[in-house]
């Protein structure tokens, strides 16, 4: 799980004073990158356009980020940050996923509060006193929340021009954004064709109804739930708990632990693991391939 003294610690054993100066002046730079929440197209890398975003959903605007290829129809998906929310290493990873052939979302998760970026990297979270900010924030991103959201975005996204409604939708979301793709995959079954969750946390929560693993009954999409190496050490039963769940539910779910600590997926968390995440992004389109 990623927790305050988890991030506390990676920031004294990985950050130094000097790399966290360099990194925070280098997100104030991202800060300042023009497209976010304006709605208009941005000049993006070739072959992709990508812009600021925001539509109504049963809660108020939601705000985000799009980006697509240039030409063609794609599959959707919809992409659920971290704790740090959205920002350039979000935005990176959906301009990737878009050279490969997809049309992505990256969510503002806390829209019902703030619009747009609020932390341009992890070493801002750290530094700004991230837990805090955003507690009030998280509490209200609970199953029905997220499952509302989830039923107004794949409605905006199948209303855009370049994304393909006859192919399903992919979502994926990284530590508090793990549990969303489920409930976002339980809210538009007929529409959400394939989740993944990377070190997510909370996805088995004991005696809640509305846990992850306890609405899988409700999925029909193709599952990746790929697991942080010392996550799965504080809790290993959940990986059992969770795959037992996806079988009586009949719903196909690959179950992995990786060789990485929470975080490694994201490329400004200081638990980053280039490898693991190699790999984790290989099995990801291997899973839209397959299920898309």
């Amino acid at each position: 799980m990623c927790d305050e003294n988890k991030l506390a610690d990676w920031a004294r054993q990985t950050i130094s004073r000097r790399q966290f100066g360099a990194l925070g002046g280098a997100a104030a730079l991202a800060a300042c990158a023009p497209g976010e929440g304006t709605g208009v197209a941005q000049p993006a890398a070739a072959g992709l356009t990508e812009r600021g975003v925001n539509f109504a959903t049963a809660d108020g605007t939601l705000d985000g980020f799009f980006v697509q290829p240039e030409n063609g129809n794609h599959s959707a998906v919809i992409l659920w940050p971290d704790i740090a929310g959205i920002r350039e290493s979000k935005r990176n990873i959906a301009r990737n996923l878009a050279r490969e052939g997809y049309a992505v979302l990256v969510v503002n998760p806390y829209y019902r509060d703030v619009t747009g970026e609020q932390f341009a990297d992890f070493a801002a979270f750290i530094a700004d006193g991230g837990f805090k900010k955003v507690g009030p924030w998280r509490g209200k991103l609970d199953a029905p929340a997220i499952m509302r959201d989830a039923t107004a975005i794949a409605d905006w996204l199948d209303r855009q021009e370049g994304v393909d409604q006859a192919q399903g939708i992919g979502t994926q979301g990284y530590c508090m954004g793990g549990p969303f793709t489920i409930w976002s995959a339980a809210a538009v079954p007929s529409r959400i064709k394939a989740a993944a969750s990377f070190h997510g946390g909370g996805l088995v929560r004991e005696g809640n109804p509305m846990s992850p693993h306890n609405v899988l009954d409700k999925v029909d999409a193709s599952l990746l739930i790929a697991v942080a190496q010392d996550d799965d050490a504080e809790a290993p039963q959940d990986k059992v708990t969770f795959a037992n769940a996806a079988e009586a539910a009949d719903v196909p779910a690959t179950v992995q632990v990786y060789a990485g600590d929470h975080g490694w997926m994201v490329p400004d968390s200081p638990a980053y693991d280039a490898a693991a995440a190699a790999r984790g992004e290989a099995d990801l389109l291997n899973l839209y391939a397959a299920a898309l």
